[in-house]
This record gives C-alpha cells, structure tokens and sequence, in this order.
C-alpha cells in the first residue's frame, strides 16, 4: 500500500532540516541522557521492596483486566493513592498512567470554555496538547517572566473570568526554576489557580525530595500538583495531587483516566517502594555534589558559550544548529557519554543545545572525562596537548 504523500513530505522536510527523529535502543556509554536522577530505577532495593509490597496485598495477578471504572481499580491503587496523600500532604491524590496522560487529562478536562489559561512557553508538550484539546482560551507568557505574566493576569481580570495559571518547577529544556513564592502571590491578587507541573523536581526538590511547591508557603494555595514518577523515582505513572473535588471531578471528565487499561499492580507497588526509598537524604546530597561539580567544571568553555547549570540535576550547552550540535552529540557518544542533543522544532531554532542530565551514579571521573571531552571539540589542539 502506498504511503500518503502528505506524510511523506513531512518526512522529508525533517530530513531536510537534520531533525529525523530515530529510535537508537540502549547503547553502552555513560548515562548523561536518562531522567533517573537518582539511580533508584536500578535500585536492588526498589526490586526487593516492590516484591515485598506486593506480597503484603497478596497479589496474584500481572494484569489490571480493565480501566480503573471497570475492573481495573484493585486494592493496591486506593492503598498507593493514600501514600501519596500522606508522602506529599495533600488533600487527595489521582494516579494516571503517566505524566503525558495526567496533563493531556487535565488540561484537556478542567478549563471550560470561556476560562483563560496562561502558561510558560517553555511548558511541557503534554500540557500544550491538553490545552489544545480542550475549550478554553490560552496564552502564553515569555518564559519565567513574571512581569509579562501579570500583565496578562491584568488584562483577563474579570470576576466572571476562571483563570488558570501553569508553570513547571523546573523546566526540563533549562533546568531552571519558576519563582513560585511570586507566582503564588500573582495568583492569590488576582484571583487566579495555579497548577504546577513537578515533573523534573519530585525526588530531587524540597523538603524529601517533595517538589518545589511543597513549601509550606505555596502548597496549600496551589490549586493542583501533577507529580510524575517516570523520572527521579524511577519508576512509572503519575498523580495530580488536590482536592477531594478536583479527583472526583477527573474521575469522572479526564478521558486519559476513564479509557485506558488501569496500571497493573507491580506499577502501583513500585510506586509505593519508590517513594519509601526516596526519603533519603543521602541520595540528594550525592546528586548535589555531582550538580555542583559540573557547574564548575561547565565554567571551563570559553565566553560566548551559552550555558545553564547549577540549579537542578539537569544542565544545557547552547550550540545552534541542529547539524553542529548533533556532531558534538555523536562525538560525544563515540567517545563513551550519552549526552543527547536537543533539536529545533523541540526547542526554538537556533537554541538546539546538549542536555546533560546527572544522577547518583555519575563518578566524579566520568563528569571529568565528559567535560573534557567537550573542550576538545571546542578546541581540537588540546587532544594533543
């Protein structure tokens, strides 16, 4: 059958601008891709205590047989649900299948038509695709400008007007961080709800690893926290953390939640272990030591190089060109790190950048070797010196 030409069009602009995108399987080199910040995906004891856990529940099926509303809501989701509830003090909590699958969820569901959404440019693509399936209105503000946000906040002020505001707490292009102190105090005058997205910051941020909005001063006047498992705790799914109402109302508007095959219980119980095991404070101190070496090691390349370290487990070296940046990617990785090279339309033409992200188990050599590496493709004289 002949594929339709449309497509293949699209195809081969992509190819034209040297951004295929291809799937390259697990190679062997040193991990500075993955989102396992820390390490816990290949904890023994992550292993160990999931099978554990599962025993407890007696648990003797693989499979959920259903969506949560038909046969796939087993005992281990209201136990999981509740460890959340406790873990992050909230209200309630809502799992779904993934952080992709709780913002299409939400997003897609929660504003009405009517209501305005106001977001960060630099806001994940699950939440833009939400948005774009659902009714209301959307803007966006330039990224972490809040002095841009509250002009648009002015101009939708409206008591008749429902406002929500969506931010990360640590973008996951930059590694940077939203002022959400500011960005509470904007809402809170304008009368507006905040939701926060904490993907690249649960396990990592705050206080046990509980994400930037757990802050007393912000948790309980953010209106929903989307906490998402794939990355820090290093296993699989996602929850929006709110109110009793606000789960009742997705339980019953989110179609990513109503028409999916519910998690399966190994999911939920290693949903459980991961969030005992992330209570150690010893993991973060070794993440930070390792954040704070490449940061200083990252002041190495010469002026003129655009680099955003320091502030979270991930870091990024603008280098413009989808082409050039994907050579220093490829030499990178024939040199044994898997850095991954960031391309245009993912991020804006001309901010294609590496993203090296850190974890537990990146030795202080490894860091060293990467860096040096970069300088040699800098300038290629050093490999001789």
């Amino acid at each position: 059958m002949k594929f339709p030409e449309k497509l293949n069009q699209k195809l081969a602009k992509r190819i034209a601008e040297d951004a295929l995108r291809t799937l390259s399987g697990k190679r062997p080199a040193t991990d500075f891709s993955s989102n396992d910040y820390l390490g816990l995906s290949r904890s023994e004891m992550l292993w160990q205590r999931t099978h554990e856990i599962l025993e407890t529940y007696e648990v003797t099926t693989s499979g959920s047989t259903g969506s949560r509303l038909i046969s796939g809501d087993h005992a281990l989701y209201k136990a999981a649900e509740d460890r959340l509830k406790e873990h992050y003090l909230a209200e309630d909590a809502l799992i779904f299948n993934s952080g992709y699958d709780a913002n299409v969820g939400f997003f897609s569901a929660v504003p009405q038509r009517g209501d305005v959404v106001i977001y960060d440019e630099y806001i994940h693509a699950s939440v833009r695709d939400g948005l774009q399936m659902g009714i209301a209105r959307k803007f966006k503000f330039p990224h972490n400008d809040l002095s841009a946000l509250e002009g648009l906040l002015d101009k939708f002020a409206d008591p008749d007007t429902t406002v929500y505001v969506v931010t990360e707490s640590v973008f996951s292009m930059d590694g940077d961080r939203a002022d959400l102190p500011a960005m509470v105090e904007l809402c809170r005058n304008h009368h507006a709800y905040l939701i926060v997205d904490e993907a690249h910051a649960v396990g990592i941020i705050g206080e046990g690893g509980r994400g930037a909005s757990y802050d007393a001063a912000v948790r309980d006047k953010v209106f929903a926290r989307i906490v998402t498992f794939g990355k820090a705790p290093g296993v699989h799914g996602a929850a929006v953390l709110g109110s009793a109402t606000l789960k009742q109302y997705l339980v019953n508007f989110a179609r990513s939640l109503i028409y999916t095959t519910a998690l399966p219980p190994h999911a939920l119980a290693a949903i459980m272990a991961s969030h005992e095991l992330m209570k150690d404070d010893a993991l973060r101190e070794a993440l930070e030591a390792r954040i704070t070496l490449l940061a200083k090691n990252l002041q190495q390349l010469p002026d003129g190089m655009i680099v955003k370290a320091g502030n979270s487990a991930i870091s990024t070296v603008v280098i413009p060109g989808n082409e050039r940046v994907k050579q220093v990617s490829d030499d990178l990785m024939r040199s044994g790190y898997d850095v991954k090279a960031i391309l245009s339309p993912t991020v804006p033409e001309g901010q294609e950048r590496l993203r090296i992200c850190l974890h537990t188990y990146n030795s202080f050599e490894e860091i060293g070797g990467l860096i040096e590496r970069l300088l040699i493709f800098v300038n290629p004289s050093r490999e001789n010196v």
